[in-house]
């Protein structure tokens, strides 16, 4: 039984490898580097060779001073690798941020299958992968005829480690218009572009799919006996843990770049697909209601604007600070700073009561607020009951936790692992011993009745905002 498990762990923002005692569920180490993009072919690309190098570098340091019996892969999605013949790219890997695929808009929107059939949403840009393969077939159709498979993110790192060529449902799964989930097979999109012969069989998330290829040992010093396995979406990785060790209705909030709002055996109520909500698949292959907003590089954008201010206390400190005044005389984060995306995608962001709170550390806080708010505005669309688990940068913000459990009345749990996504992903290879602890967050009575008074002003301003 393999036991410690390198989870290539490729995000948005970053790019990480993180080494998991699957027997104790914990991290060990996290290797990280920020994810690069590059222009070609008309088009920005994420710098494969780049992340390779950065993968083949991070394993090979582990392997100088830790065992490793088995690797697997969590990526986010949108994300593919068209690779010929010969495993290799027919095409550069598309940024799903590149803008240039909406020129194609009206003539993909009159291909692409509806919502009822797909689970998601029309999303601008490359995030419907699926757009991205209608772009690529249109003009650059010699490249995409040399495309013998089309490998979600998380596989095609599988081909190149150990040369086997499987997709996974949860990636498929993650709006891409490609797939059915309620149907549980690809959506009419593939057949009526004659895409079906891209596709490669599809793998269960932990499945063991091959060794380490020689190469790939070479470069690294791991051994011939590492074995390979399927991988997982991001987020769907983050809900693992959970799915295993279920009792009843939960919500899973995973952050990083995005917060996506995950709902598990809660109200069914129907989707608004104009607000960002949608079906994405977890491991086993059931649909899951969810909801998203592009929370953590809304967090990334505000700081850089106001980078020019530096913080003169922590996070504790200021917000011990808010907690003595009042309320309402706090400054109000309105949405949406990345626009056509989340629950108000058309709104125009902007502070309220700016003057109010000037220290940035004070401000922070004040974003911190905002993302949990509209947070439990994601969850209040999915049909979300019980417990609540946060994963990833979020579980580690106090004032985040705080406000979304004043504002939900329902139990915060808060994963301890720094990636969030690398131990779920390790634990469909192994289960563990044990599930990993998450810790409960406790409010006094007086922090309760302070945030909510401030979720009220906000939620009133947000009114007048959108009007």
């Amino acid at each position: 039984m393999s036991r410690y498990i390198a989870v290539i762990d490729l995000g948005k923002t970053n790019s990480k490898v993180a080494l998991v005692d699957a027997h104790e569920a914990t991290e060990l180490t996290v290797e990280t580097q920020p994810a690069q993009t590059r222009q070609t072919d008309g088009y920005t690309s994420l710098d494969s060779d780049a992340i390779e190098a950065f993968i083949k570098s991070s394993l090979r340091k582990l392997a100088r001073f830790h065992q490793l019996d088995a690797i697997t892969v969590t990526t986010h999605a949108a994300t593919a690798g068209l690779v010929d013949i010969n495993g290799q790219l027919a095409l550069p890997v598309m940024d799903y941020e590149f803008q240039g695929v909406d020129d194609l808009s009206e003539q993909y929107n009159a291909a692409r299958p509806d919502f009822s059939e797909t689970g998601s949403p029309r999303l601008p840009g490359g995030l419907n992968l699926g757009a991205q393969l209608f772009w690529q077939q249109q003009f650059l159709p010699e490249r995409f005829a040399c495309a013998r498979y089309m490998l979600t993110w998380p596989q095609y790192w599988v081909q190149r480690l150990c040369g086997a060529y499987y997709n996974d449902v949860t990636s498929l799964g993650a709006h891409t218009d490609l797939y059915a989930p309620h149907a549980r097979q690809f959506s009419s999109l593939v057949a009526s572009q004659l895409w079906s012969e891209l596709m490669p069989p599809l793998a269960n998330s932990g499945d063991s799919l091959g060794n380490l290829t020689e190469p790939w040992c070479n470069a690294t010093g791991l051994a011939p006996t590492t074995t390979v396995h399927t991988g997982i979406h991001d987020s769907n990785a983050s809900l693992v843990p959970h799915l295993l060790g279920a009792d009843g209705a939960f919500s899973v909030i995973s952050t990083g770049t995005w917060i996506i709002c995950m709902s598990v055996g809660g109200q069914s109520v129907p989707l608004d697909e104009s607000r960002d909500c949608l079906f994405n698949v977890n491991a086993w292959g059931d649909p899951v209601s969810s909801a998203r907003f592009m929370g953590g590089r809304e967090r990334e954008l505000i700081l850089q604007q106001e980078s020019s201010t530096q913080a003169t206390m922590d996070q504790t400190e200021a917000f011990e600070h808010l907690l003595a005044t009042e309320p309402s005389s706090q400054a109000l984060l309105m949405p949406t700073v990345v626009q056509q995306a989340g629950p108000y995608p058309e709104a125009s962001w902007c502070w309220l009561k700016s003057e109010a709170t000037c220290c940035p550390a004070q401000r922070a806080c004040c974003i911190s607020l905002y993302l949990a708010l509209m947070s439990a505005d994601c969850l209040s669309r999915i049909g979300s009951e019980g417990p609540i688990h946060v994963e990833g940068p979020s579980a580690h913000d106090a004032v985040f936790t705080a406000m979304l459990m004043a504002i939900t009345g329902r139990p915060v749990m808060v994963s301890q692992a720094e990636t969030g996504t690398s131990v779920g992903a390790a634990m469909l290879v192994t289960r563990p011993l044990q599930l990993p602890e998450n810790r409960a967050i406790k409010l006094s009575p007086d922090k309760q009745r302070w945030l909510q008074s401030y979720a009220q002003c906000w939620r009133q301003a947000l009114e007048e905002h959108l009007t």
